[in-house]
């Protein structure tokens, strides 16, 4: 049995592939959420808006849900030399100070 090798462009590639259903999936949940919430916002209209809005609780509730999507999705998956080295001295000295 052979063992396939991947090439740095196919793991690139492959990185690409999922940002990029990431970014489309997030697309389509923000979509989903603008239309349910309207139409949410439609039915307390339309029997009398003279009352709490109680959509909010809706609204808030799934937002932090589709504000912790976009966090996934645009943050930065990548770590910098510099946050590497500051991890490993720290981790250094808590092993230092553990014997």
């Amino acid at each position: 049995m052979q063992l396939e090798e991947t090439t740095p462009d196919e793991v690139l590639r492959q990185r690409a592939i999922k940002r990029l259903k990431k970014r489309r999936d997030f697309a389509g949940h923000l979509l989903v959420y603008f239309l349910v919430n309207t139409f949410i916002v439609l039915l307390w209209f339309m029997s009398g808006s003279n009352g709490f809005f109680w959509p909010v609780f809706p609204i808030v509730g799934w937002g932090i849900g589709v504000v912790m999507n976009a966090w996934d999705v645009y943050r930065n998956d990548e770590f910098d030399e510099m946050q590497i080295r500051r991890e490993m001295e720290r981790l250094q000295r808590m092993r230092g100070g553990a014997t």
